[in-house]
């Protein structure tokens, strides 16, 4: 009877993954599912505040009003982290970081309020771990010139080298799966606590929200911007 009473509860436990409708493409079923859905929705809301900022900053007043302040707070919030972290090579990705930074915070707090976090799916998140591979491997060539990356690449010894070519493949992988795996987490813990306690999940699992979806999520969008900034700044190097 117990064991019923489990798979009854199990099979109500939702992980928010659907496919909402499908279409034809090239002879293929596709579906869009809620992963697509709650991404478009947190781009809506990011383009939205991106056209609202651009039109308080263009009016801006020497004194600033609510909206002017929390635009300039954030600016350069995200402006000093970089600089902290890049130096003189900050003002050239301030804006990719800056970019990610927002989109990452807002895709994962974006359980609170309903949504499942686009950063839950290995989709989203290993594309944004391509992208800083790219710009990794682009500066190297820039600043550290073929000569710079094949002599980085023996380094210590010529021997290492497939060892060094391992590491460097495994960045993006890394750097996609730390998200990935710790916003799913979150999402998985809330599924279950909704679907095997849904008669008492009433109320209280809102400090669940506040740490998986803020606190995590939160710390997680810094671990990600961080160790990107880490490793450009590593790939520039001492021009």
């Amino acid at each position: 009877m117990p064991n019923g009473i489990w798979l009854g509860a199990a099979a109500d436990i939702d992980f928010m993954v659907h496919g909402v409708f499908p279409y034809s493409f090239f002879g293929h079923t596709v579906w869009i599912t809620t992963t697509h859905i709650c991404l478009f929705i947190v781009l809506l809301v990011l383009i939205g505040f991106a056209i609202a900022a651009n039109r308080a900053m263009k009016h801006a007043t020497e004194v600033p009003g609510f909206f002017q302040n929390i635009v300039e707070l954030i600016v350069e919030m995200l402006d000093n982290m970089v600089k902290s972290t890049m130096g003189k090579s900050a003002a050239k990705f301030a804006n990719y970081i800056g970019a990610i930074f927002i989109f990452i915070l807002i895709s994962n707090i974006s359980g609170l309020f309903g949504l499942r976090p686009p950063t839950a799916d290995y989709g989203v998140t290993l594309p944004l771990g391509l992208l800083t591979f790219i710009l990794i491997h682009y500066n190297k060539l820039k600043h550290q010139k073929l000569s710079g990356v094949l002599k980085g690449l023996c380094d210590p010894w010529p021997i290492w080298a497939p060892i060094n070519i391992i590491g460097d493949i495994a960045v993006p992988i890394s750097l996609s799966l730390r998200l990935f795996a710790n916003v799913l987490s979150g999402v998985v813990m809330m599924a279950l606590v909704y679907g095997l306690l849904r008669f008492i999940a009433i109320g209280w699992p809102a400090a669940l929200h506040v740490y998986f979806d803020l606190f995590s999520g939160a710390i997680q969008t810094y671990v990600f911007c961080m160790l990107t900034m880490t490793y450009i700044s590593d790939a520039i190097g001492d021009e």
